[in-house]
């Protein structure tokens, strides 16, 4: 199989590389400015806001489906920057939308599109109207309707909840909070963890899991149809954080930084991922190897990646 991936180098990007490359299908990649280190991908530089550059790659590469990853993916940080929000989740989907005319494209979408939601209606369907809280959601509720309008019936719509692992940006809170913890344990910061809200309960779906969902969806998805990404269970940041702990074996007192607070914090997002588990995909590897994995790689023990 052909495959043009966009963000090929981003968290979830390169643990589907693997997977693809494994399979044997033929990779190809979008990259802008800094060219990533990628065995067995061809790379092609091009913005995802340069249509024109997009549209050489996919004339060139002639993928059987397009993979759309790239993109910019932390809430808090988009009510900051809402402006480049706007231009690269939902004017890159368009491009690259346009691009890829008449191919099967897989574009990566989020939860948060669902907003607030009542606990007594979750977990939460596919079918569910979008009520968008954030500039984030809103951007990719946005790019979500382009995909579905733009993409002739061939889009697949992935609405991942919160995908965890080793290889993510410490930005987000539980790498930050490994980062933090494997400080600690060398002697190199005071035994305080720095936390933002943590009564907020998430499903925690591990990087590996998403990877085999959209190898999978590559192949089997169906054309114009949203996919929820979940593992169906839900846990508090608190709860994840105290896993986390216990794992390291570091002590330490928890701190709350209001830096790391949100606007907007959905209390509850849980998925119903049915239609996706219908076709062979199961929640595996879970939620207690994505905490011994972040481990691995905040305390330097070359834990899998």
């Amino acid at each position: 199989m052909r495959v043009l991936i966009t963000g090929a180098s981003g968290f979830v990007g390169r643990h589907l590389v693997r997977r693809l490359l494994a399979e044997g299908a033929q990779i190809s990649a979008t990259f802008w400015e800094d060219s990533p280190s990628l065995p067995g991908v061809e790379l092609f530089e091009a913005d995802i806001l340069d249509g024109q550059a997009l549209a050489r790659v996919v004339e060139g590469t002639r993928p059987e489906a397009v993979i759309h990853l790239a993109g910019l993916a932390h809430v808090g940080e988009s009510w900051t920057r809402m402006e480049d929000y706007f231009r690269v989740n939902v004017l890159g989907t368009e491009n690259v939308l346009r691009a890829a005319r008449g191919t099967r494209v897989l574009v990566a979408s989020s939860a948060e599109v669902y907003g607030a939601v009542p606990e007594s209606e979750q977990p939460i369907a596919e079918d569910r109207p979008v009520t968008p809280g954030s500039p984030y959601a809103l951007t990719k509720a946005a790019a979500e309707r382009l995909a579905l309008a733009f993409a002739d019936g061939r889009a697949v719509i992935v609405r991942s909840f919160n995908l965890v692992g080793a290889g993510q940006a410490l930005r987000f809170a539980l790498p930050s909070f490994a980062s933090q913890l494997a400080a600690i344990r060398e002697g190199r910061a005071e035994p305080v963890i720095h936390v933002g809200n943590l009564s907020a309960r998430r499903d925690f779906v591990h990087v590996k899991a998403a990877a085999e969902a959209f190898a999978l969806l590559a192949h089997r998805g169906e054309g114009g149809t949203v996919y929820n990404l979940a593992s169906g269970r839900a846990l508090s940041i608190a709860e994840a954080l105290d896993r986390l702990i216990r794992v390291s074996g570091v002590t330490a007192c928890i701190q709350p930084d209001p830096a790391r607070m949100r606007p907007v914090d959905q209390p509850l997002l849980v998925g119903d991922a049915s239609r996706l588990e219908a076709l062979g995909w199961s929640a595996e590897p879970g939620f207690d190897q994505a905490i011994e994995d972040l481990w691995s790689e905040a305390a330097g023990a070359g834990g899998p990646v």
